[in-house]
């Protein structure tokens, strides 16, 4: 067992290129670290890494080892998860990174824990782009592309982006029948934390995009704040329908410009080369079954 704690070490400073953030990750000193990376080169008589003040890269005697570590620790991964589903309840902590959205996250988490009071939900909830490996999540939930080629992923379900304004607002200012009309409304935009770029709206004409420049009359960095300013007659939103299919049923938001909608994905994604464990496993199943009832693409 001792060797296979030091493979681990080893692919996670391979994975991280830090001592320091393996040492993080794992709740040891950095000094442990370069100890055990040291044991493993006399072991195998190479050296593994370059180490500089500033990087910790790996040596073609490295590459090779962490190649042949990885398939070790996943072949072993694998027979646990096997085995622990015939003879065990899955148990322990998952820390998960979560979009900034109340529905349909809180209600379905909610149901999780109840279902398997057993696993400890540790739970961040941040529109920006995390670091999976080097910040120690067993997964991360995310709609639109895969970000990161490291990370393996499966697909929870899709919803509809969706042009909307309240009842109060259309009164007063009037329902827009072309898509060139929203550059007479007030738009309430969102821009992404990540770039500081301002979400595209799918304005088309005869099936086409166009660049359609429109009013930057409020800008907003999350979810919430949009679906409350539309709530309050404020202007015209384009928001996910998962979070304001209530408001919708209500008639407190209309739909409107029903060719300017679009389709999302949310997916979860973990670390590649790592079979789930038996508690992130459930949770993921758990999250394709429930998170949107419908439409699940897996």
């Amino acid at each position: 067992m001792d060797s296979l704690n030091i493979l681990n070490v080893f692919v996670s400073v391979a994975e991280t290129r830090s001592f320091v953030a393996t040492a993080r990750l794992m709740g040891v000193s950095a000094s442990a670290i370069g100890k055990s990376i040291a044991r493993l080169e006399e072991r195998f008589g190479v050296r593994l890494f370059n180490r500089s003040t500033r990087s910790v890269t790996l040596t073609e005697e490295g590459a090779s080892l962490l190649e042949r570590s990885r398939r070790i620790l996943a072949e072993i991964e694998a027979a646990e998860t096997e085995f622990s589903r015939t003879t065990a309840v899955p148990t322990g902590r998952l820390k998960i990174s979560l979009p900034l959205v109340s529905d349909p996250f809180i209600p379905t988490l909610a149901r999780f824990r109840k279902a398997y009071p057993s696993i400890e939900l540790d739970l961040t909830f941040d529109d920006r782009r995390v670091d999976v490996i080097e910040e120690g999540y067993d997964a991360v939930l995310r709609s639109g592309d895969l970000p990161d080629s490291s990370l393996t992923y499966s697909h929870l379900g899709k919803y509809q982006m969706i042009l909307v304004g309240a009842p109060a607002y259309f009164e007063r200012h009037g329902i827009p029948e072309r898509p060139s009309d929203l550059k007479r409304h007030t738009c309430i935009q969102f821009r992404f934390p990540n770039t500081g770029k301002l979400q595209v709206w799918p304005i088309r004409r005869d099936d086409q995009e166009i660049d359609l420049q429109l009013p930057t009359s409020i800008v907003c960095n999350n979810l919430e704040a949009r679906v409350g300013f539309a709530t309050e007659g404020v202007g015209i939103a384009y928001l996910p329908d998962f979070s304001i299919r209530r408001l919708l049923n209500e008639g407190k938001l209309l739909s409107i410009l029903e060719e300017c909608s679009e389709s999302g994905t949310f997916k979860i994604m973990w670390p590649s080369g790592k079979q789930p464990s038996p508690k992130l496993r459930v949770f993921i199943d758990f999250l394709k079954t429930n998170l949107f009832a419908a439409n699940s693409p897996d």
